[in-house]
């Protein structure tokens, strides 16, 4: 009885004017960028537990020679890199480089610097998936401000 309902509705759906249509995705392509469960630096992805789950998508522009700066995530962000080249640098010292065409899943509770190391403007699109009242980037107090040893 249950497969003939389900079989009812599908054959419903396909038939009324305005639904779409399996012909209406015919020329739609996926190309599957990346899979994994990692960071660029091997670091495990993890979800935030939050009952205010909030998505920020924006896009990031900064000329050759510009950086972001010092700064963390609190919160698991993706990336894609429209255009350019970028070199994020971990506070120890290891480089990874990132080119026009690439997802870039980025390190969590850990201080990196993204540097456009290429000859016109590095372009991303950047995705925070977060919590409510949880800041997206969070930058390191200055140098000199009271209980900020450089590390």
């Amino acid at each position: 009885m249950r497969s003939g309902f389900n079989t009812a509705l599908v054959a419903l759906v396909l038939l009324v004017p305005g639904r779409s249509s399996a012909r209406e995705y015919a020329d739609v392509r996926v190309e599957k960028l990346l899979f994994t469960t990692q960071a660029y630096n091997g670091q495990v992805v993890a979800y935030p537990k939050t009952a205010e789950p909030q998505v920020t998508v924006a896009t990031v522009t900064f000329p050759p020679g510009g950086s972001t700066g010092w700064h963390e995530h609190p919160i698991p962000v993706y990336a894609y890199l429209l255009e350019g080249e970028l070199s994020i640098e971990l506070r120890d010292g290891t480089r990874h480089r990132f080119r026009k065409g690439d997802p870039i899943i980025e390190v969590t509770n850990l201080q990196h610097n993204g540097v456009n190391t290429g000859a016109g403007d590095t372009r991303l699109v950047v995705f925070y998936t977060g919590a409510a009242g949880v800041p997206n980037v969070i930058k390191p107090p200055p140098a000199g401000a009271a209980g900020n040893t450089p590390p």
